[in-house]
Formats: structure tokens, sequence, C-alpha cells
């Protein structure tokens, strides 16, 4: 039997002027915080170190970069590290990469209780636009800052779990969880920054977007007999509110921990891994009720095609 108790490291807002080390020391805070009350594992949210800076609209590409981690750990992240092996308390976590080869990609890293990284995703349902566009509320430019990811769903055996990442608005796709569901995946974490407001539609209001988010996180867990995590970064950056909500949901669907405000916190649950079976081997036992031979659509073709 495997059981972990799994802490939600929701972080308030980032403002534009505020450094690595000051956020940094505010993800440290929580770790104590969580390893305190018992927890084996910290989940935080997408691009942890910094702003939502894809809100911005910058023309030089140097200005861009700064926004970046060339290498991780790095100066500002190290004490992260060292802290979380010195706690024992493996650890997920979202940042904008830059890569040697100057790629640039919004990144998520697993570590094991020794602070050794096990598992590296990048975000792959990239959301939003490539240029300033007038006729939003404000930019959302992820598709000017990011490629698209290119490293797959991938899981990892890790502190004897079979764990997989996802980022933000893949939580809205169902091929996410399955790809990992197909891999017998039995923790999957998601960190997101997510606006309050739609920026195509501002009669969009935060109830609205919290029941979506928790809609796709519940679903992609009880179809997949999965544990989900989902962590915001959450409150009003310069200006911008962004959604909290963070939840711990069990296989079965249920929300086991919740966030009730939009500042740094922190949720815990106690996982029982082996509440996955269940659902592996009965509904949703893949090998025995999939069809795949009618499945060819989904990965033929992107757009919707109306034929009739």
């Amino acid at each position: 039997m495997t059981r972990m108790i799994i802490a939600g490291a929701q972080l308030g807002a980032i403002q534009k002027a505020d450094s690595r080390q000051a956020v940094v020391a505010r993800m440290i805070d929580l770790m104590e915080q969580a390893a305190a009350r018992g927890a084996e594992m910290i989940v935080y949210p997408e691009l942890a170190l910094t702003t939502f800076f894809p809100r911005w609209y910058m023309p030089d590409w140097n200005e861009v970069d700064t926004w970046f981690e060339r290498e991780m750990p790095n100066g500002a992240t190290q004490p992260l590290f060292d802290r979380a092996r010195e706690l024992g308390v493996a650890m997920t976590f979202g940042y904008a990469e830059l890569t040697p080869e100057g790629r640039h990609f919004n990144t998520s890293i697993l570590t094991n209780r020794k602070g050794e990284i096990v598992g590296k995703y990048r975000k792959v349902h990239l959301p939003g636009h490539d240029e300033y566009d007038t006729t939003r509320a404000f930019q959302h430019l992820e598709k000017r800052y990011f490629e698209p990811g290119d490293l797959g769903f991938n899981v990892w055996r890790n502190e004897g779990v079979i764990m997989g990442m996802a980022i933000c608005n893949d939580r809205r796709w169902p091929e996410t969880y399955r790809c990992m569901g197909l891999q017998g995946v039995e923790l999957i974490t998601i960190g997101y920054n997510t606006p309050a407001v739609n920026s195509q539609m501002s009669a969009e209001g935060l109830e609205k977007r919290l029941f979506h988010s928790d809609l796709s996180l519940q679903s992609g867990a009880y179809q997949n007999a999965t544990y989900v995590v989902g962590v915001a970064k959450a409150g009003v950056e310069d200006g911008h509110p962004l959604i909290g909500g963070s939840i711990i949901v069990d296989p079965d669907g249920f929300v086991l921990a919740r966030a009730e405000t939009e500042e740094d916190e922190l949720i815990l649950a106690d996982c029982d891994f082996d509440k996955c079976a269940f659902g592996k081997s009965t509904i949703f036992d893949f090998a025995r009720h999939r069809r795949i031979e009618h499945y060819g659509r989904i990965t033929s073709q992107t757009g919707a095609i109306i034929d009739v």
C-alpha cells in the first residue's frame, strides 16, 4: 500500500516588480508549513517564480528573456531545492524555460524527496494568441512567448507512485488525462494561472471560471481513476485578477481539499493510492473496454469537420 500526504501550495499574486528571491522565500514558507503537517510532496502553480507575464506585450525579446530560466535549479531557486531535500519533501512547480538552443517553453518539473529532478513536462495546449490584439480586454500572449511542448505526456514512478504533470489549459483537454491514464497514472499535478475574466467575453465571470476548472479536474480524475492536484496562482497581479480554487481530487472525482482564499494558502489530503485500482479494474479497465478502432478521428484531424 502506498499512501502520501500531498500538499497543494496555492500562491497569491506575484507582482511584476517582485523578485524571484522573494517568491522563493514564500514557497519555502509554504513548504515548511506543509512538512510540519506531515506532507511528503508539495505542488506549486504554473509560472510559480514570476508574475503571469504573457499578459504584457513585449516587442523586445531581450526583455522577454528576463522572465525565463536558463537552468534549473539556479541561483534563485537553489534554496528551494536545498530546503526540500532537508525536509524530505518531493515537489513540482512551473516556470518559463529558455533552453541552450534558444527555445522557449512553459515548463514544469518533478523532484523526488532528495531534491533531485526526476521528470520534466512542457505545456502542450497553449491558449491565447501571438500578436497584439486590440479587440481583447487584455492580452494573453502565450502563443507568442512559448512553443508548444515537445516532450508529450509522460509519467514517472516517483516515491512509489506513478506521477504525471500538466499545465493550466491542458486541464481542459481530455486527451491530457487519457494519455497518462493509458500509462497507469495515479497522480496528476496541474499548476495554473487562470484569469478571473475571459479576455474575449468579459461577461463570463468568476463563478463560471471556477466551475469549469473544477469540472475539468474532477472529470479527468474520475475518467482515469487517478488523483489530481490542481493548484493556482491567484489574486490581483498588477491590476489583473486570477482565480484561486485550488483543489485535490480523488480517483472517484470527489474534492478532498479546496482553497478558500486567493492568497498564499496550503491545502492537504491524505492520498491512498490503492484507491486508484478499483476504477482502473472496473469501469475504466481500458484493456477490456476501449474501442480504439473507432477513435481514429481523434488523432487524424484537429478542427471540427461538419460533413452531414
